[in-house]
């Protein structure tokens, strides 16, 4: 890639990207046309910020880029793109009174600019992807002006120029980088009820989630995969350590032994599901070394109070949590 004059780095911690990446990997094994829309850069306000990236293909979206009011513009040039598997550059620019009363009535007043990678882009790309899924590092993106491109990510990198439009938007920046942190990851010790509803709010939000319990009966009544270990041995999963752990078991035997084999780990949320009697019983059979560990990072009752009963209601109330614990915006526990 040709020296140009360097750009801030800009980091994005969180922008659904596990989703899309899945969605790219998956559209480019099946072979079909389509393209990546990634926000290099924003002013003023805007649905979506540097870092959102959308797939879009001839049958599919995944992510958004507005509220919806922009998407069919962004698809037909995305498609466009596809097609003609040239980069190519969009402005959206809804600052002025004019944009904010036309016929597409957006209501932010701010500029997103894009660019548009045709999904060509992938047959180098796989093994640099394929890394950042599986959590082994950031993923940087360098992208200039004249098609340059370039992708890492834990010692994988993909390098390229591709034929290029000219960029339509003035300001001087030749040169864009971007690093998406790792996506978060949860494992969930236990197959009660709310982990059907949990792993999909989970998964919406772009976390990454496994799910482990060694009784038969309960793997076999959750719809979703589970694999048949118990805390400690899921813990030693090399190349997998979770970011939070939650404890679903509705078993007091099974949640004791995961807080002592969660104790000497570093996983930064426990949660424990249950009443706060039910946790004062568990703690006071652990060793004071372990209570001592899990104290600082346990949550228990996990969950914001959100209000509501039943499975659903429940896991709504724990994916509230992690997601806000995840952005350092939970509110202190009264």
């Amino acid at each position: 890639m040709t020296r140009l004059p360097a750009t801030a780095l800009v980091d994005v911690h969180d922008a659904g990207l596990t989703r899309v990446l899945e969605a790219a990997l998956d559209a480019h094994v099946r072979g079909g046309q389509a393209a990546l829309a990634v926000v290099l850069e924003t002013e003023g306000s805007t649905y979506a910020r540097a870092g959102t990236a959308v797939l879009f293909s001839a049958d599919r979206q995944v992510g958004w880029l507005s509220g919806g009011c922009l998407e069919p513009e962004i698809e037909r040039a995305a498609l466009q793109c596809a097609a003609s598997g040239r980069i190519d550059w969009m402005e959206i620019d809804t600052r002025d009174d004019a944009s904010l009363f036309s016929g597409n009535a957006v209501g932010c007043r701010g500029c997103q600019r894009i660019v548009l990678l045709p999904l060509s882009v992938m047959a180098d790309a796989v093994d640099v992807v394929t890394a950042w899924l599986q959590g082994d590092g950031p993923l940087g993106l360098q992208i200039d002006v004249a098609g340059g491109l370039q992708l890492s990510c834990a010692g994988h990198s993909m390098e390229q120029r591709l034929p290029c439009a000219p960029v339509p938007f003035e300001g001087g920046q030749a040169l864009w980088a971007l690093r998406w942190l790792p996506p978060p990851r949860a494992l969930l010790l236990g197959a009660g009820p709310e982990v059907e509803p949990l792993l999909a709010t989970l998964a919406g939000l772009g976390w990454q989630v496994r799910v482990c319990d060694p009784r038969a009966a309960w793997r076999d009544r959750c719809a979703a995969p589970v694999e048949a270990s118990g805390a400690a041995e899921a813990l030693l999963v090399t190349g997998a350590r979770p970011d939070a752990v939650l404890l679903m078991h509705h078993n007091f035997e099974l949640d004791l032994q995961a807080l002592l084999a969660l104790a000497d780990t570093p996983v930064s949320f426990v949660g424990l599901l249950g009443p706060a009697r039910r946790r004062e019983d568990l703690l006071c059979l652990l060793p004071e070394a372990c209570r001592a560990s899990l104290l600082p990072r346990l949550h228990s009752p996990v969950g914001l109070a959100l209000g509501g009963r039943g499975p659903a209601a429940i896991a709504l109330c724990v994916a509230a949590e992690l997601q806000a614990w995840r952005h350092g915006s939970l509110p202190l526990r009264r």
